[in-house]
């Protein structure tokens, strides 16, 4: 017999309002929305809590985190992917597009080691092991100042799951790292390189855009076709990048760093992409333009945890002070990402939607979660 689950009380998050209600699911999908503040027998009684879509993560950095928590410390990567699995259901993200770089430098002291495929293998054990909570994408961030950019795209395929593509062009002075000490700092912190060994990163990054880069762009436009995968575009700075990346066909800009390419993106019907921590924080810890600024300049769609899973919700009740409609603020962590990755099954609380939900009240402005569920099973 199909398992019935019924929210009631609830301040239903529906895609362009809230209203007083309950929601019925059987199974792993909703069946039925009703207004009303009655709780049937049975039912759990929200007592006035929000009950939102699971949110949809599409960049987030986490589970490298877990694999690497330390610079050259390999943690035990079952261990690691059942960890961030979990961290991320106890954030309310109950879909997630895992960031994995490829393209990789083949000095052994580069810091930059090949690691995509295999990491990708392990997840998709755990996954048909049923080893996890929620539901999980690939997101190949492909850096083309690299060497093995080709090779490694060539190394997935369309069975891989892998949803978004993102070209990443991290050639120093130019897009997220205009400003080249922001890049020492970031770098040295993370790599622990020395003056010299930073020196020599950002001489080699220039040669290998030099020598691969647009044919690396080209390689992964091709690749992002042949998985049936979204192509995103990443730190886009100037109106003639954007540009480029309307010609590649791309819908979907992750983290513009100027008004004048967000402006340029919204021209070009590409939906922008901003990070969590820089709303939560009021600025970019790169120096570029602050996501708050978007949001006010009505140039804001979507938003991603990046490296803070837990600010996703946050960033979602923030913006929806910042426009006065908290349906508004949280279609931006579901309906709009799921829109922009072509996942039609998720994102919304409409009848026939997988039942991905989650409940929240706030204290003082602050989102606390009491339950997230994932196709109709709690996983937090």
């Amino acid at each position: 017999m199909t398992e019935e689950l019924i929210f009631a009380n609830a301040t239903v998050v529906l895609p362009n309002e809230t209203i007083t209600g309950a929601v019925k699911c059987e199974g792993d999908s909703i069946v039925d929305i009703s207004e009303g503040a009655t709780v049937p027998a049975g039912a759990i009684d929200c007592d006035g809590d929000f009950l939102s879509p699971g949110l949809v993560e599409l960049h987030t950095d986490n589970l490298e985190r877990h694999i690497q928590p330390r610079p050259k410390v390999d943690w035990p990567h079952a261990a690691a992917i059942i960890a961030h699995d979990a961290e991320l259901a106890g954030t309310g993200i109950t879909t997630v597009f895992d960031a994995l770089r490829i393209g990789s430098i083949r000095r052994k002291d580069a810091n930059y080691a090949k690691y995509a495929r295999g990491l990708a293998n392990e997840l998709w054990e755990l996954r048909a092991a049923d080893a996890l909570k929620i539901s999980h994408f690939l997101h190949l961030r492909a850096e083309v100042c690299s060497e093995t950019l080709a090779e490694e795209l060539n190394e997935f395929g369309a069975e891989d799951r892998v949803g978004l593509v993102s070209l990443m062009d991290h050639t120093p002075g130019q897009r997220q790292f205009r400003d080249v000490s922001k890049l020492e700092a970031y770098v040295k912190g993370k790599h622990g390189f020395d003056d010299e060994g930073f020196q020599r990163h950002i001489a080699e990054l220039r040669e290998m855009r030099e020598i691969y880069g647009d044919k690396h762009e080209a390689e992964t436009v091709k690749a992002a076709a042949r998985f049936g995968a979204v192509l995103a575009s990443h730190d886009d700075t100037t109106e003639g990048q954007v540009e480029v990346s309307a010609g590649y066909g791309i819908r979907l800009a992750e983290f513009p760093t100027t008004v004048e390419a967000a402006r340029a993106c919204n021209a070009h019907g590409i939906k922008v992409m901003m990070g969590a921590p820089n709303l939560i924080r009021g600025g970019s810890h790169s120096g570029n333009v602050a996501a708050h600024e978007l949001a006010e300049l009505e140039l804001l769609d979507i938003v991603s945890s990046d490296y803070v899973p837990a600010a996703l919700l946050m960033s979602a009740v923030k913006l929806g002070e910042i426009w006065g409609d908290i349906a508004r603020g949280l279609s931006t962590v579901t309906s709009a990402p799921a829109d922009a990755v072509r996942l039609g099954d998720r994102g919304r609380i409409e009848v026939g939607k997988r039942a991905d939900l989650l409940r929240f009240g706030l204290r003082g402005g602050t989102p606390g979660l009491r339950g997230v569920w994932s196709r109709g099973q709690r996983v937090a």
